[in-house]
């Protein structure tokens, strides 16, 4: 694969034309949602995932089908562990709390439950991890073990604090996925991404110093108080929550630029709805029909979203963010098949 290094000047010279209006955007982007996200946390929160949510995870699944092999051969028992894990911890993590409530569960029986339930995680992200350092080409990934073994012992310290972690630590994920998909498609971008990539700290550090003596914020209402629990609010009683939330909203919005923007551009490069780059669309006329069946699909679902949206913005979101978990667990095995 070619470098920037290894370019000729003039090839060189395009190449930082090309990355400059890409690189400036991306910082007009975190500029400006540090700023909303720290002005107004509670309403850019509530605008970006009304907004955004759902056609970002529209966006996901059109990734992933363009990454997933039409057939799986030596990859099947990859793909079958890694969808297992997907769609039975999601099952799992909407199950804790409807049994918690139905059982009338104490406190400690959550907290087992929870920490069962990050435990399994951690066991389901080594098993992949393994399984993909035995594919083409090959990975010395032993020190993943011990350090698995170590997390899954935090779970059981602090298993609400080790939640709230995958909350501000999910976003990450697309600077990750991206990175590896700018390397692939557009190495000539790879330098200037990760410089912009320099500005997330600075702005955090920014927001942290601002905000680090607000106030809470006001309101007892059912959305507020969602939000700022959501942020970890009930967790970090002594954070601000105005920071927490601030915080949150600013990564959820770089992370939905990501997808929205940044994935289109690099990964895609055709329209969303040209399914000709989906190995399972050419595999037959069957296959098409079940792979445009799900893109429209995904469609509608983006519409039902905004409805509930403008029907009962709280309760939707409650709904949205603990399904949400499905788009989470399943960036972990398309991010391992790009390492």
């Amino acid at each position: 694969m070619a470098t920037l290094a290894t370019l000729p000047v003039s090839q060189r010279e395009g190449a930082g034309r090309t990355a400059r209006p890409f690189a400036l955007a991306a910082l007009l982007i975190a500029a400006l949602s540090a700023f909303l996200a720290g002005w107004l946390p509670l309403g850019f929160s509530i605008v970006t995932v009304f907004l955004f949510a759902g056609p970002h995870n529209w966006l996901e699944v059109r990734y992933f089908l363009t990454r997933l092999p039409a057939r799986w051969g030596r990859l099947r028992g990859y793909f079958l562990t890694a969808f297992t894990g997907i769609f039975g911890l999601t099952a799992a993590f909407a199950a804790i709390p409807w049994l918690a409530e139905r059982l009338d569960w104490e406190h400690d029986t959550w907290l087992l439950a929870s920490a069962t339930w990050n435990s399994v995680l951690v066991l389901w992200i080594l098993a992949l991890i393994q399984m993909r350092s035995r594919q083409n080409p090959r990975r010395d990934w032993f020190w993943t073990l011990p350090v698995a073994f170590l997390l899954m012992a935090l779970t059981w310290v602090a298993p609400l604090l080790w939640g709230l972690a995958l909350v501000y630590l999910h976003p990450l994920m697309a600077f990750w996925l991206l990175d590896r998909e700018i390397r692939r498609s557009r190495p000539e971008w790879r330098t200037a991404y990760q410089r912009c990539l320099l500005a997330v700290p600075v702005l955090l550090g920014f927001l942290w110093w601002h905000l680090a003596d607000s106030p809470s914020l006001p309101g007892e209402d059912a959305l507020t108080v969602r939000i700022t629990q959501h942020a970890g609010a009930s967790l970090l009683p002594h954070v601000s929550s105005h920071l927490l939330v601030a915080t949150h909203t600013f990564l959820e919005m770089l992370h939905y630029g990501v997808w929205l923007i940044a994935m289109p551009l690099v990964a895609l490069r055709v329209p969303p709805w040209q399914l000709h780059t989906i190995p399972l669309a050419r595999r037959s006329r069957g296959w098409y029909r079940f792979v445009l069946g799900l893109i429209v699909m995904g469609v509608l679902i983006v519409l039902l979203l905004w409805g509930c949206f403008l029907a009962n913005y709280p309760l939707t979101r409650d709904v949205y963010f603990t399904v949400a978990l499905l788009h989470v667990l399943a960036e972990v095995p398309f991010l391992l098949r790009t390492l």
